[in-house]
């Protein structure tokens, strides 16, 4: 027996000892201490429900404990690090300052190396210096900077439409443009797997949710086909860069079936602005499209442009409402030194456009290398998001502590980011990476995949 299938055997004895107890459980060494169970509560009048004190009850969160006492077992079981919440000294880029030393990074998107570009971070201390750390107030009030409507209007060039508003965060700005625009008279049809912030903005409109398989448009003409005639406003929305599968939006073909439904159409470019087409200007770019191709074009500035917050780029009538939604109107305008940080990352795109081939390079050869030695990457593409499947959330967490130990940090992905049986390492590859870093760490990938399995099959017996 191996020393990695004894420990295997220990977690999961801990994990069924913390979770069942019983009589025939054996102890584990240096045992993690059970969760108590929540206080009985008493039925609230009029309900038919219990609550305990914190909602120590509440669904989500007893499995947030459950996940985080599965970490902690692990890490006092195998005295091997815990991947999760590793504080860094200094920028997050290819390598990292952390607690276990010099790190191989593939746990960030600073796609470019932006974030941490001098001309983004002398444009980010000039904008403090004049504005403060803050806006201090809602753009529509005295929160209004110049430095907002330079960076939109980039972004609307960008998309070739005519017009576009930033806001303050990524998260936000896909759920309250929904939320703002649709209604329960309307539906809101999306990509299987798309981000949790469009339904968020569903659910907040009222409007009917509804999904089609995955990049598949006569799944989406079937949808329409059912359903189509009984809302007033249809909204079809598909990512550009898939951010848990590292995949790309079939966006012709999907706008187009779209378009024979008379449904509006909205592209989430949060992984993709700076990372696809030539320039890096999105999926817009890649494919060749008009800007009008698509109603709604959303993006982060958190990812490849190395700043903070979100924006949504389109027709002037769409942004100048916008300008007096919630999304801006109920909420501080974006912080100066974000805003500047992005202006100044696009201009760097600009005149750096190596950047972007380079990023594409690193990509294509670590996506081969991890195929060459027969791991499984799911859906990928070949782009800067490369997942590697590791199924089980023991198992996958205890890929990454291994990984961390031989001095490469890639994050563990389980649920609720995705479904049983699809958790996975999730490697960002940045332009900053080097060849010798990206072939190395393929060969440490496929050594404690492996390892994973035994832990797998140690489990199951």
């Amino acid at each position: 027996m191996t020393a990695s299938v004894a420990s295997a055997r220990d977690i999961a004895r801990s994990l069924l000892n913390n979770t069942e107890g019983g009589e025939n459980s054996t102890p584990a060494a240096d045992p993690v201490s059970p969760v108590p169970a929540p206080a009985a509560a008493q039925p609230r009048p009029g309900g038919t429900g219990r609550q305990s004190r914190g909602f120590a009850d509440q669904p989500d969160v007893v499995a947030a404990r459950e996940r985080a006492q599965s970490a902690l077992a692990m890490e006092k079981l195998t005295k091997m690090p815990n991947p999760l919440f590793i504080p860094r000294q200094g920028f997050n880029t290819s390598v990292i300052d952390g607690p276990y030393g010099a790190t191989t990074n593939f746990s960030n998107y600073n796609y470019l190396g932006l974030a941490h570009h001098p001309k983004v971070i002398g444009a980010v201390q000039e904008a403090v210096g004049k504005y403060g750390a803050s806006a201090s107030a809602s753009r529509i009030t005295s929160g209004e900077i110049e430095i907002y409507p330079n960076l939109e209007r980039k972004l609307a060039e960008i998309y070739d439409v005519e017009s576009a508003v930033i806001a303050t965060s990524g998260y936000l700005t896909n759920s309250g443009v929904i939320g703002f625009l649709m209604s329960e008279r309307d539906a809101v049809v999306c990509d299987a797997l798309i981000h949790n912030s469009v339904i968020t903005g569903a659910r907040w409109a009222g409007a009917r949710s509804m999904t089609f398989r995955h990049n598949d448009a006569e799944s989406l003409r079937g949808v329409l086909r059912m359903s189509r005639e009984r809302f007033d406003r249809v909204l079809v929305v598909i990512e550009g860069h898939y951010s848990m599968d590292g995949d790309v939006g079939q966006l012709p073909a999907l706008a187009a079936v779209a378009r024979e439904f008379d449904c509006a159409v909205m592209v989430d470019e949060a992984h993709s602005i700076g990372v696809f087409g030539a320039h890096g200007h999105g999926v817009r770019e890649h494919f060749g499209l008009p800007g009008d191709a698509v109603d709604i074009w959303m993006g982060c500035l958190s990812k490849a442009l190395g700043s903070c917050g979100g924006f949504i780029a389109g027709s002037a009538e769409l942004i100048q409402a916008l300008h007096t939604s919630p999304v801006t109107t109920l909420t501080v305008g974006p912080p100066p030194s974000a805003a500047a940080a992005a202006l100044a990352a696009l201009e760097v795109l600009e005149s750096e456009p190596d950047r972007v081939a380079r990023l594409w390079s690193n990509a294509k050869l670590f996506s081969s290398a991890l195929r060459e030695r027969n791991l499984d990457l799911g859906f990928s593409e070949g782009t800067p998001i490369c997942p590697v499947l590791v199924p089980g959330e023991i198992q996958v967490l205890y890929a990454s502590s291994l990984l961390l130990q031989r001095g490469v940090y890639v994050g563990p992905v389980a649920s609720p980011g995705v479904g049983p049986g699809q958790e996975r390492l999730r490697f960002f590859v940045t332009a900053e990476h080097t060849e010798e870093q990206l072939i190395t760490t393929a060969d440490l990938v496929a050594e404690v995949v492996g390892l994973a399995t035994e832990v797998g099959a140690a489990i199951a017996m």
